[in-house]
């Protein structure tokens, strides 16, 4: 053995970061952000459409131009931020979304919205990725991991909600603008903390030259896809575009694979999507976020339509969400995280949260908020928190740290893509059980009273029907985790090691369960 080899394994193992714990509160801060303004901008939508003119066929693309641009670009964000580093693309993704945010508060047309929307899209993409990449490279030690990756993961899944609340008091109590202005002072706070907390390992970067036709056919193949679903929730399933759009996106996407596998240094490595417990993470995830999405467009119109909640009193109509998502990830999954194996946590949460959309196929016009919505609420949040945590940490775990922002962005992805797929499909199904009800019962309806009562009965039965179809999609994701993730509880030690151009990830083998 040489000299300098014997050397190298006699070294100590890199001590983690001193600042990573004060790192975790900008980074988490950043993804709250990111989040929130998912959800936000709809609870103020209704009033930036009367302020700006935008017209009923166009106001879509308010949520349609941050969703391509966000979808389609992930994946080149994560590309980047492995280059550059991924506090330089953290904290250039924090001023630009800050900057588009500026611009979207302080628009004066509907050109100058959707613009600023598209631009939030683009430094989101390079942020999201950014910051799972930095929690996976800087926290190694799985105890520590598992706390990490429990915060992140009530955000991820809490912050929704959270939106809906800061939204509807920003438009009810100031002004729609506001949803836009408030995300100036997350970004600086986020921004000045991450400049000067955190610090990146050394040896993680991937210096590869970029790969640009990855970078062109996975932008266009995702953004067609996003785009085909949107379409098809507002044209129908069958429309002629719709349908271009999704034979397109196929085409493309399966270009993309196969110029993965050919060239030198892909965008996105096959080895990351290919490993198992990573193509079964992503795939669970995706479901479940089809599921979960669907849920919060329907509860929000049922909770302002039909029970005349105002927009905060909806907001804190969730609370009992949130608060399930943030014990199920910072305490039932962290806790059990480095004492079981992850899909014992996912398959099993993932059920639980099936159980709580359940009790919601019982949803009536006059059902009960504390009997009916509050359990299924705090049973779908204790059930997602407690399954996302472990899937977020797993999705980045034993990752080559060149490859740490692709990882990241696909988590990402696979979330962009199933909230688009999740509002479509659930919204078109609800739609059509919505309209076969009205016309079997309308005709019995002869008062104007009772019109309007059949109409809101309708309106419940397609939320209902649609419901069925996310606890089917839920019990599918968890037999997919407890079927692919078969990775056991993360209990052993990780040894970096690097060179010049990338540093390969050596994970002591730990047995499956």
């Amino acid at each position: 053995m040489s000299e300098t080899a014997s050397k190298a394994l006699r070294a100590p193992a890199a001590e983690p970061d001193p600042g990573r714990w004060k790192a975790l509160v900008f980074i988490a801060l950043a993804q709250l952000m990111v989040v929130l303004d998912a959800t936000i901008v709809n609870i103020a939508l209704p009033s930036a459409q009367q302020d700006l003119g935008i017209s009923d066929g166009n106001r879509q693309w308010v949520v349609t131009a941050y969703a391509l641009a966000f979808g389609g670009l992930l994946l080149f964000g994560g590309r980047i931020a492995d280059l550059w580093g991924r506090k330089k693309a953290f904290v250039v993704g924090l001023g630009g979304f800050a900057a588009a945010s500026a611009l979207g508060g302080a628009a004066t047309n509907e050109a100058m919205m959707f613009g600023a929307r598209a631009l939030q899209g683009v430094f989101g993409a390079l942020l999201a990725p950014a910051a799972l990449s930095l929690l996976a490279v800087m926290f190694t030690d799985a105890k520590e991991r598992a706390k990490a990756f429990g915060i992140y993961g009530a955000i991820a899944g809490g912050g929704g909600a959270v939106g809906l609340i800061l939204g509807g008091f920003l438009t009810e109590y100031l002004d729609w603008r506001w949803t836009f202005f408030v995300n100036i002072p997350f970004a600086i706070v986020a921004a000045a903390g991450a400049y000067f907390v955190i610090r990146e390992p050394e040896g993680g970067r991937n210096r590869s030259s970029l790969d640009i036709p990855g970078v062109i056919l996975s932008t266009l193949g995702l953004v067609a896809l996003v785009y085909g679903f949107t379409r098809a929730e507002s044209n129908g399933w069958s429309d002629s575009v719709t349908v271009g759009m999704f034979v397109a996106s196929a085409v493309l996407l399966a270009s993309f694979v196969l110029v993965e596998s050919k060239v030198k240094a892909p965008l996105l490595p096959l080895r990351v999507i290919t490993e198992r417990n990573r193509g079964g993470i992503y795939l669970s995830l995706g479901l479940a976020i089809i599921a979960m999405f669907g849920l919060f467009l329907f509860l929000t119109y049922y909770l302002q339509i039909v029970k005349g909640y105002s927009p905060v009193k909806t907001g804190f109509a969730f609370l009992p969400m949130i608060a399930g998502m943030i014990t199920g990830s910072t305490q039932i999954g962290t806790r059990l995280m480095t004492r079981v194996a992850p899909r014992l946590l996912m398959g099993p949460g993932f059920l639980v949260a099936a159980l709580g959309m359940l009790l919601l196929t019982q949803l009536e016009i006059g059902s009960s908020y504390a009997a009916l919505l509050l359990p299924a609420m705090l049973l779908l949040g204790l059930g997602m928190g407690t399954a996302f945590m472990p899937a977020m940490s797993l999705a980045t775990q034993g990752v080559e740290p060149r490859d740490a922002g692709v990882a990241s962005a696909m988590v990402n992805t696979s979330q962009q893509v199933g909230g688009a797929i999740g509002t479509a499909l659930l919204n078109t199904i609800a739609a059509s059980a919505t309209t076969a009800y009205v016309a079997d019962h309308i005709a019995g309806a002869t008062s104007r009273s009772q019109q309007q009562l059949v109409q809101l009965e309708a309106m419940v039965q397609g939320y209902t029907s649609a419901i069925w179809f996310a606890v089917g999609i839920l019990v599918v994701a968890a037999a997919i985790a407890l079927t692919f993730v078969n990775a056991g509880r993360p209990g052993g030690t990780t040894v970096a090691s690097s060179d010049e151009d990338a540093a390969d990830e050596v994970q002591i083998p730990v047995v499956a369960h």
